[in-house]
């Protein structure tokens, strides 16, 4: 690759947007380390994006009217600037993982790896998000999206622009039509799919737009834009002040910083992840942003604190610490197995802060700014090339689980994985999705979420091979009782899907099933609180809503009974025997966080918490199935607890295996051995 250097235009260095680049990463820095002190802190991405799409979008500009705009000198800045402190970042991530994660964090790693590498980060976070995602506190290469966005910015922006202008078209027109249809993807999108319209480049490249417009303005507008300035000065110069005073754009420069800086802290302030974001909230900073670069140096807030050299100091390791903070939060989450005290993410920020100074200072000014620009540009890309690659091939190798690590866990981790989720002739011959069948001649169907889903294998394998089990849907089975989750609702699919209706369908048109087991995740329905981190994190609660009028206000509890009542009626009216079981111990934390971390292998791998916690919570529960029993004396009850506790502890493991694979979702083992045991208790007349 051949540089000429100096073809692109340089944009007047402001320490401001630096001082203002020091707020977006400080405020994005506390957000994550003390979410409760700075709840909208992670604006201070949207801060970053108006900030690149000012600076890119001037160097574009003024190159295209000099005619000396030059792509191969573009994105040699842009690896230049991007590559060194990427690389550090993921070589020591991917050398700190080795040590620290089991195979399947370490197969996420290295997917994620990959995935910064070739700059789709974004887009792989995307397909990640769902309910048996691993919380984002534990991927430490989480923060890599936006990056992702900014570089496929990079890529279409100036593409787009060098059209046009070759065309001789209008570059404002182009900026504001293209800003205009992502605004308006990203406000229909945020009620439709949270989660795509935040991680989507479509969704977010108005914000990076939004500082384009403003380079225009400000370079091809120039004169009409000072004029303007000055004509509102002197407005607000007479009734500031009593006597007549010359317009010099101080006020107006004041006003315009004051107000971007109060909308900043408003947005520190108000916004949170409990909102739909981005949406009509990603104005906020984007408004914020925009007013405190208009104000220019002119102005005391942009002067005297943007401009402070301590504050100027951050905006410069902005990058790097950017880069580091999260990873290093996240590591520090995956090896406490829980929140870290805050001392500890006290000492977390200190050593990113640490880690950035470093790394701007020895690797990303030297590889910058230093000679030989062409044949480093090369190296760069080599070097992400075979880091990208090595990221992949962990991926594709499922967690290098000849690790040291993996091999003191590997007849652990082993039974953590789950094949038993969807099966597309299940879904072609019985028009649902997700299902599983065994085989033609169904004998027992599965009524239930999940947890219906995770008894799948065990009951396959304690039956005969001529009695098929069918399971169908991931929904709660309660009789016009529909479950949402807070803020989350869209990503439900029980919010617009009635899947109970359809497993009655395939029910009645299957005269051979005789036998249905119900199993479904029940405690939290009765409380609305989700106690496991990871999905509290994801769904934040639960709430229940019936499709009857008169019972909208009942509370939780009544509306669960009232809505499992009518579906075991309309079992028992179509002549079924019915097998309710009931909820499995649930765990607050992770089976690789409870057990995996804190133990090595060992013959006698003990792995237990007490009863008498798990017993606290089912209180409710039990409340229900005695109001059942009494409705339904011919209904059959299974209780779990006969089969992972004893009388004083709930094991996580039996014969150095775990029944679990999550918090509260078995494993493969945990499935066989409840599954047996329901068989022996309820189903041997099924072996005849």
């Amino acid at each position: 690759m051949t540089v000429k250097q100096e073809h692109l235009s340089h944009p007047k260095y402001r320490p401001d947007i630096d001082g203002l680049r020091a707020v977006a990463v400080l405020a994005v820095i506390a957000f994550h380390a003390f979410p409760n002190w700075v709840s909208g802190g992670f604006i201070g991405v949207d801060v970053f994006f108006v900030i690149s799409g000012y600076l890119i979008s001037t160097i574009i500009f003024e190159s295209l009217d000099k005619g000396t705009f030059s792509f191969t000198e573009f994105y040699a800045r842009r690896i230049m600037r991007i590559f060194p402190a990427l690389l550090l970042l993921l070589i020591a991530c991917f050398t700190f993982g080795w040590f620290a994660l089991l195979a399947d964090e370490y197969k996420q790693l290295g997917k994620h790896i990959a995935a910064g590498a070739g700059f789709i980060s974004n887009f792989t976070l995307w397909t990640e998000a769902g309910y048996f995602d691993n919380s984002a506190e534990t991927k430490p290469l989480l923060h890599l999206w936006s990056l992702s966005i900014e570089e496929q910015f990079y890529i279409f922006w100036p593409i787009l622009l060098w059209f046009a202008w070759k065309r001789k078209l209008n570059l404002l027109m182009i900026t504001i039509v293209v800003a205009i249809a992502s605004f308006v993807l990203n406000i229909k999108g945020i009620n439709n799919n949270m989660v795509a319209t935040f991680y989507s480049p479509q969704t977010r490249f108005w914000e990076l737009l939004s500082g384009s417009l403003l380079a225009w303005v400000k370079l091809y507008r120039k004169d009409t834009f000072a004029n303007t300035k000055h004509k509102v000065d002197a407005w607000l110069s007479r009734v500031v002040h009593s006597e007549r005073q010359k317009a010099d754009c101080e006020i107006l420069s004041n006003v315009l910083s004051f107000v971007g800086l109060l909308l900043l802290t408003y947005g520190f302030w108000r916004i949170n992840k409990e909102l739909s974001f981005p949406g009509k909230w990603a104005l906020v900073p984007v408004l914020g942003t925009i007013l405190i670069i208009t104000a220019d140096s002119k102005s005391w807030v942009n002067r005297t604190i943007l401009s402070n050299k301590l504050v100027v100091w951050f905006g410069l390791i902005s990058f790097p610490l950017y880069l580091w903070h999260w990873p290093i939060l996240s590591f520090a989450r995956i090896v406490e197995s829980e929140v870290p005290s805050r001392n500890i993410r006290f000492a977390a920020v200190i050593l990113s802060i640490l880690l950035a100074w470093l790394t701007y200072k020895l690797v990303e000014r030297p590889l910058r700014f230093g000679k030989s620009g062409n044949v480093k540009v090369v190296i760069l890309v080599v070097l992400m090339t075979i880091v990208g690659y090595v990221g992949f091939n962990s991926y594709v190798r499922d967690g290098l689980r000849f690790r040291i690590i993996e091999q003191s866990n590997i007849s652990l981790t082993k039974n953590l994985d789950w094949h038993f989720w969807d099966n597309k002739e299940c879904n072609e011959k019985f028009n649902i999705s997700p299902c599983q069948f065994s085989n033609a001649n169904i004998r027992l169907m599965i009524f239930g979420d999940s947890h219906g889903n995770h008894l799948y294998p065990g009951l396959v394998g304690a039956l005969p091979d001529n009695i098929g089990v069918f399971s169908g849907g991931t929904c709660t089975p309660l009789r016009d009782v529909t479950m949402y989750v807070n803020n989350n609702q869209a990503l439900h699919p029980c919010a617009s899907i009635d899947y109970l209706s359809k497993n009655l369908i395939i029910l009645d048109q299957n005269p051979s099933i005789q036998t249905i087991v119900i199993s479904f995740f029940l405690r939290p329905l009765l409380t609305g609180q989700i106690i496991n981190i990871k999905e509290r994190i994801f769904w934040g609660g639960i709430r229940l809503e019936s499709k009857l009028p008169t019972e909208r206000n009942l509370p939780f509890d009544e509306l669960v009974y009232i809505g499992l009542n009518r579906t075991i009626s309309d079992l028992f009216n179509r002549k079924k025997e019915v097998i309710l079981v009931r909820d499995t111990p649930d765990f607050e934390k992770d089976i690789r966080d409870e057990c995996l971390r804190r133990f090595s292998l060992s013959d006698s791998l003990v792995c237990a918490l007490p009863r008498a916690g798990f017993e606290q919570r089912r209180v409710m529960e039990n409340i229900l199935i005695d109001k059942l029993k009494h409705d339904f004396p011919e209904l059959k009850v299974f209780d779990p607890f006969d089969v992972f506790c004893s009388e004083s502890e709930c094991y996580l493991f039996k014969n150095n295996n775990p029944l679990y694979r999550d918090q509260h979702h078995l494993s493969v083992y945990g499935s066989e051995l409840l599954g047996k045991s329901i068989v022996d208790k309820y189903l041997l007349n099924l072996k005849k």
